[in-house]
């Protein structure tokens, strides 16, 4: 019902309000180069709807799924299912996102958004040289197994040397090495505390303690350990190392 307004409001409303402002829905003119341009308004709306795909912008194409899949780990290891809670450990991960996105991002407003601003390129091509920065930044963490893969599911052609792969390309290979990466930072997060559970198992083993869980007794001390060697930082630090 909600998407029926909506359609009814685009479709009908708004073209009524803007005619009787003299201002055209809808407009395409050519220009000398040969180059179409369109109206402020249908920008608008394009603009409008590229907005709804920035949540998966920001999840599927920076850093957010290493980083998210990481931490979700790290609490499985601790053996603390609700701490930190889904919401802090999701504002984290979006505040380092913009940290170690925080190059790529300058340089898309340097290259796109500043130019197009100030009306010296087109939308078209402020999407094509916001698009350059992303797709070097995901070829740079696409593991060369992985494009391949996804180039012969797509049957794409042999790129050449220096030219980026298609969209279709590289999302999907940068998604699939991200977890990948993940999963083997959350291997390597989950032995010492695995090392905790196995001593704490087989203490109580030995003194016959066999109906108290290992986890009441391990996750103390899996928490000291965590603070001791000043994990947050560590674990942070070594996410933020590994893009660069």
């Amino acid at each position: 019902m909600r998407k029926l307004i909506i359609f009814f409001v685009l479709l009908f409303v708004i073209p009524d309000v803007f005619a009787d402002n003299g201002i055209p829905v809808l407009s395409v003119e050519t220009n000398e180069s040969g180059n179409q341009e369109y109206s402020i308004t249908l920008q608008v709306l394009g603009l409008m709807t590229l907005l709804t795909f920035l949540p998966a912008i920001i999840m599927m194409m920076t850093s957010f799924i290493r980083v998210t899949v990481v931490f979700a780990i790290l609490r499985q290891a601790l053996g603390m299912q609700q701490t930190p809670s889904n919401q802090i450990l999701i504002g984290l991960s979006l505040f380092l996102t913009f940290f170690i996105m925080s190059p790529i991002i300058e340089r898309v407003n340097d290259e796109a958004v500043q130019p197009y601003i100030s009306d010296t390129i087109s939308v078209t091509e402020a999407l094509n040289k916001a698009q350059i920065p992303f797709s070097e930044f995901m070829l740079e963490q696409i593991r060369e197994s992985d494009l391949v893969l996804f180039m012969d599911l797509s049957g794409t052609e042999k790129i050449e040397e220096g030219e980026l792969p298609p969209f279709k390309v590289l999302v999907p290979s940068f998604i699939i090495s991200e977890l990948k990466t993940a999963f083997q930072i959350g291997f390597l997060l989950f032995i010492p505390f695995l090392i905790i559970d196995l001593v704490i198992a087989s203490i109580l083993m030995a003194m016959g303690m066999m109906m108290l869980s290992p986890l009441i007794i391990s996750l103390p001390f899996k928490i000291m350990l965590f603070v001791l060697v000043d994990g947050w930082a560590l674990v942070v630090g070594t996410l933020a190392n590994s893009f660069t």
